[in-house]
């Protein structure tokens, strides 16, 4: 019994910190729920969770992961943002965090790829142009593993459950 409730519990945790792991960027938000349900089958020999949802839900991880790295480098450079700009993105989501919490995570890659293109040369138009993409990768990117993040705990939870 407190076994299986100190088991749940873990479980619990690690979906919380993973669905708060896709907002914040120092905590691996799409892994944690796969090492939630990884941990679970492991716990109950894959009793409940069979080892083919467990190799999907590790599919829908790696996906996730990737259309988290692609969002904000396809959003920057669609509307034009050079290397530069995506290292202030980069650094603006740091330092904006940091210092203003998740207000200072959304806008700081705008600041950060603004500020930086304006620092390469760019001309104002152009970084701001740079500085939107970056945002908008940032949001669609986000909303993406939001979305994967939700439908991987949906599987764990139907597995269990049927």
């Amino acid at each position: 019994m407190i076994g299986t409730l100190l088991l749940w519990i873990i479980i619990i945790v690690l979906f919380l910190l993973g669905l708060i792991g896709i907002i914040l960027p120092f905590l691996p938000g799409v892994p944690l729920i796969f090492i939630a349900t990884l941990i679970y089958g492991l716990a109950t020999d894959f009793s409940d969770l069979s080892r083919s949802a467990l190799f999907w839900l590790g599919g829908l991880a790696v996906f996730a992961i990737a259309i988290d790295y692609f969002s904000g480098i396809l959003g920057a450079k669609k509307y034009g943002a050079s290397h530069q700009g995506m290292v202030g993105a980069f650094l603006g989501a740091i330092i904006g965090l940091l210092s203003l919490g998740l207000i200072g995570l959304i806008v700081g890659p705008f600041l950060g790829a603004l500020l930086f293109e304006l620092l390469a040369g760019q001309k104002q138009q152009q970084a701001l142009k740079s500085g939107l993409g970056t945002l908008i990768g940032f949001l669609a990117g986000t909303l993406f593993k939001f979305i994967i993040a939700l439908i991987m705990i949906g599987i764990f939870f139907y597995q269990i459950i049927f």
